[in-house]
């Protein structure tokens, strides 16, 4: 399964086969199950998760005990819970696979050892956390500033592959609004 990173990775730097083999001799492979959480609120994110196959949610719940999904991640991309990393701090989070998926994963300690050592891996990091950045300016922005309408669209195209494989109450909850506006909007996108 390293072999799916490795292709990812060398679509973003350029890579030396020595850095590759650090990273892989560092690199955890983790199976997960359908509904298997890898992240509990309360406990501290101490590790760098690429999704090599499969889906993820990061959630919270409110007060009420409503859950509100914070963001999907599909293959290819990275699932984390970046304050609870960076400051090694309980979670508010929950990130639980939707589907049987597969991880591969790096300590913190071993990640942070591979940035010094691998200076193509310090420069994917930089972009990564840059790319990273701006997707939550976009997320942002839109659930402030698009319609719910707009944002079922935006959700249709960013995530084709998962837009109908998710329950419509995950859905909704990213979306921001309630189950019968998400199936309002769903029947008006159907009739036009």
């Amino acid at each position: 399964m390293f072999e799916v990173f490795e292709k990812y990775i060398k679509q973003k730097v350029t890579i030396s086969e020595e850095e590759l083999d650090k990273i892989r001799a560092g690199s955890i492979l983790r199976k997960i199950r359908k509904n298997q959480s890898i992240l509990h609120e309360g406990e501290i994110w101490s590790i760098n998760c690429f999704i090599a196959s499969g889906c993820f949610r990061l959630y919270r719940f409110d007060k009420d005990g409503n859950d509100h999904t914070a963001r999907f991640g599909i293959e290819n991309w990275w699932i984390t819970d970046q304050e609870s990393y960076n400051h090694q701090k309980p979670s508010e989070y929950n990130i639980e696979a939707l589907v049987a998926s597969t991880a591969i994963v790096w300590t913190k300690e071993k990640w942070e050892e591979l940035l010094e050592s691998c200076p193509s891996l310090r420069k994917f990091n930089e972009q990564l956390l840059a790319r990273a950045y701006e997707t939550s300016q976009r997320r942002i922005f839109s659930l402030i500033s698009y319609t719910a309408s707009e944002r079922y669209l935006e959700f249709q195209k960013i995530y084709p592959d998962l837009f109908n494989s998710i329950p419509l109450h995950m859905l909704a909850s990213y979306l921001g609004i309630s189950r019968e506006t998400l199936s309002r909007i769903r029947r008006e996108a159907v009739n036009r």
